[in-house]
């Protein structure tokens, strides 16, 4: 699965401050097992090659957290929530946005004023040396970032038979069923064998797939005996092909079940795959501006005509 952002890392690691105190270290560890990281993408470097990602992310997350005033440093290197954060944890049951801790009293403060970095998990980056361009992809990045977790907990506080239509909606937008919303079914009813919806690769239904959608919470992981209930499912309706999405994520033995391969073929969809197609497709999102960057045109300055 794809690593992460260090939005989706705020909520578990408050959880883990309220419950004992927690460093970098023991964070990074916690929010690999979480959420499923191999070895390998536990591994993946940033390109300053300092640290890895997900060591980065949690570093953004505890630094958010802790602008907003909802952990701070108990003893070297570690932290324990406060009772500010013990309250916005119970106030934010699915997930917490960066627009939310924005909205704390005395954010704006904490933040302007560098107090923050007095909690020694001070995003690693370029600082004051940044180029312009790259202090615009970061901030393009950061809003990004706020735009896929408040598009999570929007999702998460509809029903389940909404977010079945936004599958559909992003399959159809993706091609399948050639583009046409009249080729994507949704199911969802008794003698459906808990299959969600069904699109039509070809115009007379010759060809299809089932999909199965779950809007569980990011800690519900999906198993391995969930996949296989869908696949079983697949082989009763006589079809081939699945797509099982969720807005949480799969656990490894599911993960390695499907790909042992079969008769069925079937593609697993997280949460954060999930929102890349949403985005990409703009599927519950929009273009809020569009910025045009201007450069000097050399070319012009040298033909002399």
């Amino acid at each position: 699965m794809p690593i992460p952002t260090y939005d989706l890392m705020l909520r578990p690691i408050l959880e883990l401050a309220v419950a004992a105190p927690v460093s970098r270290r023991s964070a990074t560890e916690a929010m690999a097992k979480q959420f499923g990281l191999s070895m390998g993408e536990q591994a993946v470097v940033t390109p300053s090659g300092g640290q890895t990602y997900v060591s980065n992310r949690v570093g953004w997350a505890m630094t958010f957290l802790t602008g907003g005033a909802l952990i701070e440093r108990t003893a070297p290197r570690q932290y324990r929530a406060t009772a500010k954060g013990e309250d916005f944890l119970r106030a934010h049951p699915n997930v917490i946005t960066i627009r939310a801790l924005k909205a704390l009293e005395g954010w704006e403060e904490a933040w302007a004023s560098g107090r923050w970095k007095s909690a020694s998990v001070e995003p690693v980056g370029e600082g004051a040396s940044q180029t312009p361009q790259k202090a615009l992809e970061g901030a393009v990045s950061e809003l990004h970032a706020d735009v896929r977790s408040r598009l999570m907990e929007s999702i998460l506080n509809q029903s389940p038979a909404f977010f079945e239509q936004v599958v559909l909606d992003v399959l159809v937008a993706m091609g399948y069923g050639g583009s046409k919303a009249e080729a994507a079914h949704h199911l969802g009813e008794s003698g459906d064998e808990g299959i969600d919806g069904r699109i039509n690769q070809d115009p007379l239904g010759l060809d299809q797939i089932l999909v199965q959608a779950k809007r569980n919470a990011p800690e519900n992981v999906i198993d391995r005996k969930t996949i296989q209930a869908f696949i079983g499912s697949l082989a009763g309706q006589g079809v081939t092909k699945g797509v099982f999405i969720t807005t949480s994520s799969f656990a490894s033995s599911a993960k390695e079940f499907v790909q042992r391969g079969s008769n069925t073929k079937v593609v697993l969809i997280d949460g954060e795959a999930l929102l890349d197609l949403m985005m990409r497709h703009k599927i519950g999102v929009r273009v809020d501006r569009a910025i045009e960057l201007l450069d000097c045109d050399q070319n012009y300055f040298e033909d002399e005509g």
